[in-house]
């Protein structure tokens, strides 16, 4: 499995957890799902970049006021959109 799709995975994952209640689960995955988000996304196109900054503040946003349904869903669709638009070099 490509980092790329299990990236996407995890975020799905993550989503579900935060989506069931169990946001301290979800938060200590979080963590590494945008560790990984930010490397696959350091090389993409510099627009690209700078809507993983906005989504990633946004995600934050909500973390902070304890949304987790709006956490859930920027990561299960603005940043997996985000993730599935970049293609890794080599592909």
């Amino acid at each position: 499995m490509s980092a790329l799709l299990q990236c996407v995975n995890e975020c799905r994952q993550c989503a579900g957890l935060f989506r069931l209640g169990r946001d301290v689960e979800a938060a200590l995955t979080m963590v590494d799902v945008f560790d990984e988000a930010q490397r696959l996304l350091l090389t993409a196109p510099q627009d690209v970049q700078l809507k993983w900054t906005q989504v990633l503040t946004h995600m934050l946003a909500c973390q902070e006021r304890q949304d987790w349904l709006g956490l859930a869903d920027f990561m299960e669709y603005e940043l997996i959109e985000l993730l599935e638009n970049v293609q890794p070099e080599g592909e």
